[in-house]
């Protein structure tokens, strides 16, 4: 269950699942001004698996948020298998969330005095929709909490948080699934079981990911690798191995810091 990449199964050539046209996001008042985002496009297919990474501050959580529409970006367009993410009022924007995107942040988010079952349901609950018990027990049984739905986050260790999270953002059956570095508090173990999870559920559920990490294991496990630095994408590597990611952040973070260093000497 938890390999990396295997045999995929048979599907439809993919369709476009998310899709960026030149995104800023800009912050702080004129004069003290951050550019988080600056002129960001991209396109990624339906039922693949993407990791973003870059050097501390080049924009890769912002570039997650504005994608999953839980920030706007200051300018540009965000669309999620052809609908327009936009900024219609938090109502609208928590619709569109709740329908058509799922979110895996690092610190698990679960409410401690709901069980496991509970956790996982609440956003179909939340959105209105009907709670498929069964089908939510289904996914907790892929993925290896079968025997633990009436137990609550407190009495599960950090990789079986991380899975529940998992499961929370698999049963509503979500276009598109953004994780946040989710490997970030766990141990070595865990964080395999977790990736496996998520490699999973793009060639079994047909899902599209796109993972932040600074991990070039965890990246290993994905079908391409976005790096940015300062707000841009700076390079693109599909099949990537965990030694050529190293070797590919390490090129970039020299050189980030010697345009860094060649602009204060200027200045």
């Amino acid at each position: 269950m938890f390999g990396r990449r295997g045999p995929e199964p048979a599907r439809e050539a993919p369709g476009e699942a998310l899709r960026l046209e030149n995104v800023r996001r800009v912050f702080g008042a004129e004069g003290n001004r951050v550019v988080a985002l600056d002129g960001v496009s991209l396109s990624l297919p339906t039922g693949s698996f993407t990791a973003v990474m870059g050097p501390s501050g080049s924009g890769k959580s912002t570039l997650l948020q504005c994608a999953a529409g839980l920030d706007l970006p200051t300018d540009g367009r965000v669309f999620v298998e052809g609908a327009e993410l936009a900024g219609e009022g938090e109502t609208a924007l928590t619709k569109f969330r709740r329908e058509r995107i799922g979110f895996v942040f690092q610190q698990f988010n679960l409410l401690p005095t709901l069980s496991v079952m509970q956790n996982v349901v609440l956003p179909l609950k939340l959105a209105g929709r009907k709670v498929d018990k069964k089908a939510a027990r289904a996914v907790l049984e892929r993925v290896g909490l079968g025997d633990r739905l009436g137990h609550v986050p407190a009495e599960l260790s950090g990789g079986q948080q991380q899975r529940v999270a998992i499961a929370r953002a698999l049963v509503t059956r979500p276009r598109v699934l953004f994780a946040d570095e989710p490997t970030g508090a766990l141990d070595t173990r865990s964080a395999r079981d977790v990736l496996g999870l998520l490699r999973e559920s793009v060639e079994a559920f047909g899902q599209t990911v796109v993972m932040v990490t600074h991990d070039p294991v965890a990246a290993s496990y994905a079908d391409a690798v976005l790096y940015l630095a300062d707000g841009r994408i700076v390079g693109h590597q599909v099949a990537p191995t965990a030694e050529s990611v190293a070797a590919r952040m390490t090129h970039l973070a020299d050189e980030v810091e010697r345009q860094r260093a060649m602009a204060e000497a200027r200045s």
